[in-house]
């Protein structure tokens, strides 16, 4: 996240490193939400704890700004032009 904020603040090209930092923030996000759940067991999925909504959030992080299969496919086509 910082090296895609740097690249932004420096006018240089950072799309790939942003797309990285959706990717890997979001897809933590969410593992670390599901292992709380298998901590909290059937409490986890209930309105009345907070890690439900935190879930919910979570899984919604994979699809806001671009779902994690299209930074995925940005990422490749990125890569496969540095290759060049």
């Amino acid at each position: 996240v910082y090296r895609a904020a740097w690249l932004k603040d420096q006018g240089r090209p950072f799309s790939q490193a942003a797309a990285m930092a959706k990717l890997f923030a979001s897809e933590m996000a969410e593992k670390a939400c599901r292992d709380a759940i298998q901590v909290f067991g059937g409490y986890g999925y209930m309105n009345e704890y907070p890690i439900a909504r935190m879930y919910a959030d979570a899984r919604v992080g994979r699809i806001y700004g671009g779902s994690n299969e299209v930074m995925k496919e940005l990422i490749a086509r990125s890569m496969e032009r540095s290759a060049r």
